[in-house]
């Protein structure tokens, strides 16, 4: 009940508040949405740039790994366990 009251006060000062200083709102308002657009653009800029990079690198083939390597780490793995069930 406390916080319904609360909220409900905080709302009516809001309004108020809104309705005598509106000309200072709309003045931050207009102070603080060209640094968000700046944000959030830079933002999405360098998240697309980052999205770009990797489909490069797909198409390249630089991120998949030569099937080689793999066989070769499987196999000397392998080896490693057999000589750690041999010591026990």
């Amino acid at each position: 009940m406390k916080t319904l009251i609360g909220g409900a006060i905080a709302v009516l000062l809001g309004v108020v508040g809104l309705a005598v200083w509106f000309s200072e709102f709309l003045a931050l308002l207009a102070g603080c949405i060209p640094p968000v657009l700046l944000l959030g653009g830079g933002l999405a800029l360098y998240l697309g740039f980052d999205e770009l990079k990797d489909s490069w690198k797909k198409e390249e083939g630089v991120d998949t790994p030569a099937p080689q390597d793999d066989k070769a780490k499987i196999e000397e793995l392998e080896k490693k366990l057999d000589e750690l069930k041999k010591e026990k």
